[in-house]
């Protein structure tokens, strides 16, 4: 295969990338993710997490049992709860400031 081969699009991680971070020992999603920055874009892992347990298992010479077996990574919320009228490009509301009686 010529060129590079890029299995998480949202932070431009690559099969060498993945490859790499299983020569160095690193051998499931949370630690290839922490390695290589995979699943922390905008999808949250859902377009590519399962490319990368196949490379994973692929590159550590493991079975389709062991993918199947791998637990998917620690998924986090926001830090702080975005309003869905910020998301949609609309005005946010104004907040409504206690009054003291």
């Amino acid at each position: 295969m010529a060129g590079k081969v890029i299995l998480c699009r949202c932070e431009d991680v690559t099969l060498a990338d993945v490859q790499h971070a299983v020569g160095l020992g690193y051998t499931d999603l949370e630690e290839v993710k922490r390695y290589t920055g995979f699943g922390t874009g905008p999808c949250q892992g859902k377009e590519c997490v399962r490319g990368i347990a196949l490379a994973i298992a692929e590159a550590g010479g493991y079975s389709a049992r062991r993918v199947k077996a791998m637990s998917p990574f620690t998924s986090r919320p926001p830090l702080v709860p975005t309003e869905l009228a910020v998301l949609a490009g609309a005005a946010a509301p104004p907040t409504r400031r206690a009054t003291k009686k």
